[in-house]
């Protein structure tokens, strides 16, 4: 069909809208099906009986809302009588629904920060949604808990000098380190000996034993009496134990070296050390050979 003039604006009438009641004397208060827009109670039309009723807080009637509020309640000033029909017309309205389509909505269109996090359903946003260097910094919480993530991260992201003091001792599977038996904190400051460690020298009362210690050497003073000296007892391939006669007496007071489980030279016997100014060291081989002398 031609028009004169501009063409009238397409819209979509949606259906009426029918709600019956019967009167009973006594209720003035009926709730429609369905609430209605708000546009005043002149936006229904009331029966009773056939006969459209005037709206109004001094007429017949006047449309409010439910416990809900929800606008669906008609109230009538005046009870309806018993058995009063009564039906109300509720006028259809512009029910369009537009749907973008696929792609079609730009930036332009968004309010700045109308984009919220409880608009973002998880794990909705993906990366090829978002254009490369578009989020900033300032647009990110200043707390990020992905504890529950899994972050990947490119091979060569991150650099030596991004971890230049900051990852905590106490963070590495491997905190400490082991020298001569002796175990040392990262970072904590210990003491190497090189070489033998020489302790004091040790003089015998003929009751106190010696327990040694790999890696340290022993000046034993046998001046009063006879002493001994006792190895470790789970040695390990290269350790050793250096012993000397400090004043010259072990012909008079001799030194017994205790095997504690190992064998010496071979042999399961404790070693007898009875020559003058003596001076050895014996080192872990095995438990087939044992302690070995170093120096014969």
């Amino acid at each position: 069909m031609a028009y004169i003039g501009k063409n009238p604006s397409l819209s979509f009438a949606g259906i009426s809208r029918y709600d019956s009641f019967t009167g009973d004397g006594s209720t003035t208060t009926f709730d429609l099906t369905y609430a209605t827009l708000a546009g005043g109670q002149n936006d229904v039309e009331v029966f009773v009986n056939n006969v459209r009723q005037e709206p109004g807080a001094s007429k017949s009637y006047t449309l409010g809302v439910n416990g809900s509020n929800e606008i669906k309640r008609i109230t009538f000033n005046v009870a309806p009588a018993n058995s009063d029909a009564i039906y109300v017309i509720s006028p259809g309205r512009e029910t369009a629904l537009i749907q973008p389509s696929d792609n079609s909505i730009t930036t332009a269109k968004l309010q700045d920060g109308s984009v919220t996090a409880d608009k973002i359903a998880d794990g909705t946003v993906i990366a090829a949604d978002i254009a490369d260097g578009t989020i900033t910094g300032a647009k990110i919480n200043s707390t990020f808990d992905i504890s529950a993530k899994t972050v990947t991260l490119p091979s060569t992201s991150v650099t030596n000098d991004m971890l230049a003091g900051s990852i905590a001792n106490a963070k590495l599977s491997n905190s400490s380190i082991t020298i001569n038996g002796v175990s040392a904190s990262l970072g904590a400051s210990v003491t190497i000996a090189a070489g033998t460690d020489w302790q004091t020298v040790v003089v015998a009362d003929g009751s106190t034993v010696t327990s040694a210690t790999a890696g340290e050497g022993y000046f034993i003073n046998t001046t009063s009496a006879a002493h001994t000296i006792q190895l470790p007892a789970s040695p390990t391939i290269g350790d050793e134990i250096s012993i000397i006669d400090y004043a010259g007496t072990f012909d008079t007071n001799a030194l017994t070296v205790d095997r504690n489980g190992k064998p010496i030279q071979g042999s399961a016997a404790d070693l007898t050390v009875s020559t003058e100014r003596a001076g050895f060291t014996l080192v872990f081989v095995d438990d087939t050979q044992g302690w070995l002398l170093k120096d014969k």
